[in-house]
């Protein structure tokens, strides 16, 4: 069994890690476990999180994970921005690292495809343009929620498993560099993972 050490900064980007490990997992026959340290309050509170995190290591107070996936919006800073500030925090681990920074926001990575939108909310939506401005993903996220009929109970992010399970994977990584970054190393990892046959 695989340990993974998950730090996000917000509830919408643990929920798509987690859902899309754990299908990952399914997918590649590999069994894991699943820490995930609450983060939340931005970039600044896991890049803190990852340093404390490293000080636990090495005064052995936490067991060494098999990976160590970091996320964080890239907020119009760009992905390899975001990672090089992650790898910085943990930097005796880096081996153990991956980084999951949507550009710009999470929720853009949410609205990727259409198709798998339809199949969980029941109406299609519109493929996001690549803009730099707070908060737009997370509007045209909701909207294309309650233009779908539903009305989301809090803030539209309940059914993020669900849409991972759904989205195809390799036409999602076409669209987007920043999933297509995350998902091909994380892949890597389980295809290892899964040769080693633990």
């Amino acid at each position: 069994m695989y340990n993974i050490s998950i730090f996000a900064e917000d509830r919408t980007l643990e929920r798509f890690i987690i859902a899309l490990i754990e299908r990952l997992a399914n997918t590649y026959h590999v069994k894991i476990n699943l820490i995930s340290y609450s983060v939340r309050g931005g970039q600044g509170k896991v890049i803190n999180a990852l340093k404390k995190y490293q000080q636990d290591l090495h005064r052995n107070q936490e067991d060494l994970p098999d990976l160590i996936i970091a996320g964080t919006d890239s907020n119009c800073k760009g992905s390899l921005e975001q990672e090089r500030e992650i790898h910085q925090a943990i930097s005796d681990y880096t081996n153990l690292v991956i980084s999951a920074t949507p550009e710009p926001h999470i929720e853009r990575w949410l609205l990727l495809d259409s198709k798998a939108f339809k199949t969980v909310f029941g109406r299609g939506c519109p493929t996001p343009d690549q803009k730099c401005e707070q908060d737009r993903y997370k509007k045209l996220f909701l909207n294309a929620i309650i233009e779908a009929g539903m009305m989301p109970p809090l803030d539209g992010t309940e059914r993020v498993a669900d849409l991972v399970n759904e989205m195809d994977l390799q036409r999602i990584s076409q669209m987007d560099k920043s999933i297509d970054r995350f998902l091909s190393v994380l892949q890597r990892r389980f295809k290892i993972w899964q040769q080693m046959g633990v």
